[in-house]
């Protein structure tokens, strides 16, 4: 666990240029402390006591803004910048060097079981605001832009932009015309509505935690 920590700690120096002090970030980050807390719930989660796991996991999310499934599996080494309103869930899986600001989620897309969460690969940086929504593998150093919402699998090192998320990049070679898919406005509306539907089932499920609270 502490190993874990230091690893999160250097990975904050390294991406945020604000940084002065291993202190400075070990004590004020809140990707830090939300990273350090789910390390614990996961701990407990592993154990069986998933009761615990849940109230810690909701705790940090108290604390930080950062909500993460205490089953989500997360790499030392991850940087989660400034982080309010990021939410990681159940079976994703994020390796070392990953980046992810604020507002980003890693979802599903509906109620099946089983791996429905997206694996993020060794060293992605994923934008503000960007929607990973399935269980799908985004690939190493790829990086997803503001706002955009994938909804498939991203090649390594390749620039994701867009709604429904598309590759415009690979190896910071463009992507020809030829290679690029057709838009299609009705697929784009269906994409929204998907993503309205996620947001309005976690919006649900949290008033009922509330009510049998």
């Amino acid at each position: 666990m502490f190993k874990r920590l230091r690893a999160d700690i250097r990975a904050a120096k390294a991406n945020d240029p604000a940084a002065r002090s291993k202190f400075e970030i070990w004590l004020t980050y809140s990707g830090v402390k939300a990273l350090s807390w789910h390390r614990w719930a996961n701990f407990l989660y592993r154990i069986k006591l998933k009761l615990f796991a849940r109230w810690a996991s909701q705790f940090a999310k108290f604390l930080t803004g950062i909500e993460i499934h205490p089953a989500a599996k997360i790499a030392g080494g991850v940087f989660i910048d400034h982080g309010a309103g990021v939410v990681i869930g159940e079976t994703a899986e994020i390796e070392e060097g990953v980046v992810i600001y604020q507002g980003v989620t890693l979802g599903g897309t509906g109620k099946q079981t089983g791996k429905r969460h997206p694996t993020i690969k060794k060293g992605a940086m994923i934008s503000a605001g960007a929607k990973i929504l399935g269980g799908f593998t985004v690939g190493e150093y790829a990086k997803i832009g503001a706002g955009a919402v994938v909804l498939k699998e991203v090649p390594p090192y390749a620039t994701v932009v867009g709604v429904p998320g598309i590759v415009v990049r690979v190896n910071g070679e463009k992507v020809s015309d030829l290679e690029q898919e057709k838009r299609d406005p009705v697929h784009e509306e269906i994409c929204h509505l998907r993503e309205k539907v996620y947001s309005l089932e976690k919006t649900i499920e949290e008033l009922k935690n509330k009510n049998n609270g």
